[in-house]
């Protein structure tokens, strides 16, 4: 019974997922009943249909054959297979005497008009079609008008339209329903959003509070300390306990604060420090390792602030990365860092000429692409080794956010002569949230 049931199933969706061949069996089906039924004599209503009784007339199985065929299509020109099984049936009607059953394929290309259309249009063409086929049976058959062959073709055409409206009518409700559904799915989903943004919003205006409040307190008590240490050590003492004390209950509820907003499935913070200058020597070791020279030349590697530290390497880190991905077979890299005034300056140079498919020389100075392809190089991952800001072929795109994210600039392009050039300026004291520089990312001819 399972088994059955079970290839029900599959054979429905088959069906359903193939509508034309969906019609070209019913219309098969409707073909084979009506075929069947003008074999059956109805009688004179007094015994039983009697089969074989009566051979259909080669045009009325001609007119049967038609209006089956004009099925297949009644889901595509549902009007105009109405139209033609309708004017098919009243020639039935006109024309043979007793008529054969072609009404049925009206009855379903009916039905289709009615499921598929809005009511008033059901109305009007159930009408026209069920006035117009009863009125040729009752005026042309030979059987009296009052018959309920005549009365039968009124029912069935009247029925067709109704269930036809009634499946066009749920099919609208269960449609609204869906949509409703979905929509109250969104809006939930909004709201909740919502809802946690507007919270996060609060803790975040609740730590900015405490913090500013601790914070506060500890200027001003270390402002005593100093201002007593000399004369009364007793009080610079106290003062600095106090110190003590507000940093670590900023710390407490800095971290209680920072615990809420964490949300389900998110990294643990790193361990290790952030990378800089100071390991800039094992990074290039790496390099090296990988088959690529590198020669550096680097003075205050340990006097710059945090993030241009960090944004020299991870300039150096990518750079060097295009080098071993796209240079060629043969290249060399140097790599300088020098303080010039207020601003340190990152160099990257190589000799390569590009690897083939990948940087398709103009001339001797090489590639035409855009900096940058996809991730790899020595100790490509997240940034500690190698690979870095080159993913996807946003390497130089990164590069730039970061070093104008400080309020520096950054040129990369072909060197005269062959070989290519990255040159980062950056400006010893950070500056966040200036503005793109025109031409920070310049160059011509960047390397893919």
């Amino acid at each position: 019974m399972t088994t059955l049931s079970s290839g029900f199933a599959r054979a429905r969706r088959w069906l359903r997922d193939h509508p034309l061949a969906f019609d070209a069996t019913l219309a098969f089906c409707t073909l084979v009943a009506m075929i069947c039924s003008s074999f059956t004599d109805p009688g004179d209503g007094h015994g039983p249909p009697a089969f074989g009784a009566r051979t259909p007339e080669l045009f009325s199985v001609l007119l049967m054959t038609l209006t089956a065929a004009a099925l297949v299509l009644r889901r595509r020109r549902p009007m105009q297979v109405l139209a033609v099984t309708a004017a098919l049936a009243a020639v039935e009607y006109v024309l043979m005497d007793p008529p054969a059953p072609v009404v049925m394929s009206t009855v379903i290309a009916l039905y289709t008009v009615a499921s598929r259309t809005d009511r008033p249009t059901t109305w009007r063409v159930g009408l026209l079609t069920m006035g117009g086929l009863t009125a040729a049976a009752m005026v042309f058959g030979s059987t009296p008008w009052y018959s309920q062959e005549n009365f039968g073709v009124f029912a069935w055409t009247g029925l067709a339209s109704a269930a036809g409206d009634a499946v066009r009518s749920r099919r609208a409700f269960v449609d609204a329903i869906r949509e409703r559904a979905e929509r109250a799915e969104r809006t939930r989903e909004e709201e909740a959003r919502r809802r946690v943004a507007e919270e996060r919003l609060r803790i975040a205006r609740d730590l900015h509070d405490v913090v500013a409040h601790h914070i506060a307190l500890v200027n001003v008590q270390a402002g005593v300390a100093a201002h007593v240490m000399d004369k009364r050590p007793d009080q610079a003492k106290e003062a600095l306990a106090h110190v003590r004390d507000a940093s670590r209950s900023a710390l407490n509820e800095l971290r209680m604060t920072v615990g809420l907003l964490r949300q389900q499935g998110d990294p643990e913070a790193p361990t290790e420090p952030a990378p800089g200058l100071a390991v800039l020597g094992e990074l290039v070791t790496t390099f090296r390792n990988a088959g690529l020279p590198v020669e550096v030349a680097c003075a205050d590697r340990d006097r710059l602030p945090a993030a241009v530290d960090l944004a020299a390497y991870r300039v150096i880190q990518e750079a060097l990365t295009n080098v071993r991905k796209h240079a060629g077979a043969g290249a060399r890299a140097e790599v300088s860092v020098v303080r010039v005034g207020a601003t340190a300056e990152v160099t990257v140079l190589d000799n390569g000429r590009g690897s083939a498919g990948r940087r398709p020389g103009t001339g001797p100075a090489g590639g035409t692409g855009a900096y940058g392809g996809g991730p790899g190089g020595p100790g490509d991952g997240d940034g500690q080794a190698g690979g870095g800001l080159d993913s996807g072929g946003h390497g130089l795109v990164g590069m730039r956010e970061r070093v104008t994210a400080l309020g520096g600039a950054l040129t990369a392009g072909p060197r005269y002569g062959g070989g290519f050039r990255v040159h980062a300026i950056l400006p010893v004291e950070a500056r966040t949230g200036e503005p793109d520089r025109p031409g920070t990312a310049g160059g011509t001819g960047l390397r893919r």
